[in-house]
């Protein structure tokens, strides 16, 4: 079984996708679990049929945990991110393997193969691959979710991409024979009217920019998630636009949903957004981009934020 996390972004679904394709061409029986739905602009994927959703199917998901013989962690660092399907999983008699590349992995795993350093999880499903040798049954359709995964994950090669080994292996994805051109409109040109809308109007109203912090955060209620018919994915890479601001070196999104507020984090240079994911809102992730749940209210969630900015300014002011 391959597992990823909550809220499956495009190097989830695409790592996952991708081991699926291979582990189906060595012939093992493979199911794919994900906590909940991935959004629209991620199911032209390859084997994405296969997907087994655990809100919506978890009679079918819990027979697939209890036989499982090895069951793969794709894309998360800790079971705590797989939200319902943690006890299931982490009671199973089923070896685990990590495959991922967020830092401070937990130990719930008997074989990790985690490197913080790498563009995606879907760049190490290929390492897994072709440490195993089998680089040659990567086809086209394996190297579509593998290439979705990578792009999804660098923001099209704008960050975390500067390591050679990701362009080598994006070169041997062209020579497999993906359309990279046409995977791009697939993830990226398939908007929905109101996601395009919510984009606009996240910017223009709901964005506070604080020039003081070198920061800019958006927040977005559930009441504004409704007006404009939100779907799964819609606020997704929201968080960047601001730090495209010149002068901005630290951006937030707080979305309102389901009685949760998720906190989107990302940053520049050496400013790292983990450590406040991880010590303020029991989150996680990368040196520049990091997420969490935070279970109070969308006001003291964001007063939480400006308050702890006054302590980073002298480091938010020297980001190189």
């Amino acid at each position: 079984m391959i597992t990823t996390h909550t809220n499956p972004d495009g190097d989830a679904i695409g790592s996952s996708l991708a081991m699926y394709g291979y582990l189906l061409k060595k012939g093992h029986a493979v199911s794919v679990m994900i906590p909940d739905p991935d959004p629209a602009f991620l199911q032209w994927m390859p084997f994405h049929s296969s997907i087994m959703i655990f809100r919506d199917q978890q009679e079918q998901c819990l027979t697939s945990i209890e036989q499982a013989e090895v069951i793969f962690s794709l894309d998360y660092n800790g079971l705590g991110r797989i939200s319902k399907a943690e006890e299931p999983v982490r009671s199973a008699r089923a070896i685990k393997i990590l495959i991922d590349h967020h830092r401070d992995p937990s130990h719930d795993f008997d074989y990790m193969m985690s490197k913080t350093e790498i563009s995606s999880t879907s760049e190490l499903v290929y390492d897994f691959i072709s440490g195993c040798g089998d680089t040659d049954l990567i086809d086209k359709e394996i190297a579509s979710c593998i290439y979705a995964g990578i792009i999804t994950d660098t923001g099209s090669f704008s960050y975390s991409c500067n390591y050679e080994k990701t362009y080598l292996i994006t070169a041997d994805l062209y020579h497999k024979g993906i359309d990279g051109e046409r995977i791009h409109r697939l993830v990226y040109d398939t908007y929905s009217e109101g996601r395009l809308r919510l984009l606009g109007y996240a910017i223009s109203e709901k964005m506070v920019v604080l020039h003081e912090y070198h920061t800019a955060y958006i927040y977005l209620s559930v009441k504004d998630l409704d007006r404009f018919n939100y779907q799964v994915g819609d606020t997704e890479d929201i968080v960047n636009y601001g730090l495209s601001i010149e002068g901005i070196n630290f951006a937030a999104l707080f979305t309102e949903r389901d009685g949760v507020i998720r906190v989107s984090l990302r940053s520049k240079g050496n400013f790292s957004v983990n450590d406040i994911a991880r010590k303020y809102f029991n989150g996680g992730g990368h040196v520049n981009a990091a997420g969490a749940n935070s279970f109070i209210s969308l006001e003291e969630t964001i007063h939480i934020f400006e308050n702890i900015l006054p302590e980073y300014k002298e480091k938010l002011t020297s980001v190189y």
